[in-house]
């Protein structure tokens, strides 16, 4: 029963967010958060706006809906350029002695969200 509790308080709900694309996915921006997103084009420090949004909730019962996009932006900084996790792709045919191992570790690009 008391870990039913602390399931509960996990689910948290957010007054103001919003939903926007860059590099073909879609994101949950949330002022104040950092996000590891596909590499994008920048400097360290600079300030990059996001035009693309999908979805914006402002307060418990405002969501605005673009159709397809809304006309406000997001504004974020670049906090650094990293790599993401390595991924292997290991490929073999049997009773062939064929065997092919590579790695691939994805350019990705953490920013933190300043304003929706």
């Amino acid at each position: 029963m008391e870990q039913d509790k602390n399931k509960q308080g996990s689910n948290t709900t957010f007054d103001k967010y919003a939903i926007f694309k860059t590099g073909g996915k879609q994101y949950q921006a949330i002022e104040g958060k950092t996000l590891a997103i596909e590499k994008i084009e920048g400097e360290v420090g600079a300030l990059i706006e996001f035009d693309y949004v999908l979805m914006r909730k402002t307060g418990p019962e405002a969501i605005e809906i673009g159709q397809p996009t809304l006309k406000t932006k997001i504004t974020a900084s670049i906090i650094k350029h990293t790599d993401g996790p390595k991924i292997i792709i290991f490929k073999f045919k049997r009773r062939k002695k064929s065997r092919v191992k590579k790695g691939h570790r994805q350019p990705m690009t953490v920013i933190r969200v300043q304003t929706i």
